[in-house]
């Protein structure tokens, strides 16, 4: 179905965000000028503030979002208003399908369920990558004999939390081996229009390790400058990447970056865990998202300086969560009297610098400040 109030895209029109975590996805909503109606799985607190309407859907982050209802809600959800469109965020590659259902009754802006299905299924993106002469890492489904060499993922897989050293006990009918490759990592944001891929910046990731997830997410700094061939090179590849799948929307392409140069792990087909730090008052991203998807033309943003976001986890259980007096430069907090597992999200941090190297260190050390709050284990 398509919205007639997509073509115009309307100030303080409802936009319906559906995603395993949808704060970033809100705020950038309200930047836009639109009225966000949000379903996730936690409707922390500032969801709940930035949201016209939020509820919280069914799932996990173990078991991803519950399909069953995932339609019934979003229609509850919208009410009598008439959503410009729903978009979508992390939580929806493991069920492409969920993008079919949902497409019946509303206008999806993003990519459909057959795009991906392409990208993020392993077999057909190593397809693609061979086929458009994109580096990309050896993939396999049977247990390697150097399992050193390799990593196991989850297909559809988000966050970093799926992916560990491969073993003789992690295969399994949804995980997969890739060959791990050594470097630096450096993830592309770009706007789809399914004929070109147009960077929107750069930006280098790190992990939060723990005990059972060494590659879990930890965070991301936007770099101010990088190498302009090289910069040129992946925008043509992820432009021949977007005319063979249809991409379409804010999307992002992860790479590593060794001496003999760059391979593509994976693509994102949604906005993600770096929205935050490229998005734009003067540019807002939804509103270019929105048009990507329509093949309007599109404007990109220009950046001063450096930003960084990370996510604060705790350690340790705890049986209901402290009252925090929460600082600026923070988000997504959970809300006191709460119950966590260890290895829980706790809130997401910022920082603005001059410089990447700035800006990430400024951050780091924000996220080890506030952990004060929540070190004492509190069971």
């Amino acid at each position: 179905m398509h919205s007639p109030l997509l073509a115009t895209l309307p100030n303080n029109a409802a936009i319906l965000i559906a995603a395993i975590s949808g704060r970033s996805l809100a705020a950038a909503a309200r930047r836009g000028g639109f009225r966000p109606l949000v379903a996730d799985l936690f409707n922390d607190a500032d969801t709940l503030a930035l949201a016209d309407r939020a509820v919280k859907l069914s799932g996990s982050l173990q078991a991803g979002i519950d399909e069953d209802r995932i339609v019934e809600t979003l229609s509850e959800l919208a009410g009598g208003d008439e959503p410009v469109a729903v978009v979508f965020g992390s939580g929806f590659e493991r069920k492409p399908e969920m993008i079919d259902a949902i497409s019946k009754e509303f206008s999806v802006s993003g990519n459909s369920a057959k795009t991906i299905r392409l990208v993020k299924d392993p077999v057909s993106l190593s397809r693609l990558c061979s086929e458009l002469k994109i580096p990309h890492p050896d993939i396999r489904f049977d247990i390697p004999e150097n399992p050193q060499e390799w990593l196991t993922k989850l297909t559809g897989g988000a966050g970093g939390s799926h992916v560990k050293p491969a073993n003789g006990d992690a295969s399994g009918p949804e995980r997969y081996f890739q060959r791990f490759i050594s470097g630096k990592n450096l993830s592309a944001l770009f706007l789809a229009d399914r004929h070109k891929a147009h960077i929107v910046g750069f930006s280098r990731q790190w992990s939060s390790r723990s005990k059972n997830t060494p590659f879990r997410y930890g965070g991301a700094v936007r770099l101010q400058r990088y190498d302009g061939q090289k910069a040129a090179w992946i925008e043509d590849r992820l432009t021949a990447l977007t005319r063979r799948t249809g991409l379409a929307g804010l999307c992002s392409a992860d790479f590593i970056e060794d001496d003999c140069g760059l391979h593509l792990i994976e693509i994102n087909p949604r906005p993600g865990a770096t929205l935050d730090i490229f998005d734009s008052e003067e540019t807002p991203l939804i509103r270019e998202h929105l048009r990507a998807a329509m093949g309007c033309n599109l404007s990109i943003p220009a950046y001063r300086g450096s930003a960084a976001s990370a996510i604060a986890y705790t350690a340790k259980a705890i049986s209901a969560f402290p009252q925090v007096a929460w600082p600026a430069m923070t988000a997504d907090h959970q809300l006191s009297g709460t119950a966590l597992r260890a290895g829980d999200p706790v809130c997401t941090v910022f920082a603005t610098a001059n410089s990447a190297a700035a800006a990430m260190k400024a951050v780091k050390s924000r996220v080890k400040e506030l952990a004060v709050h929540w070190r004492e284990d509190f069971r």
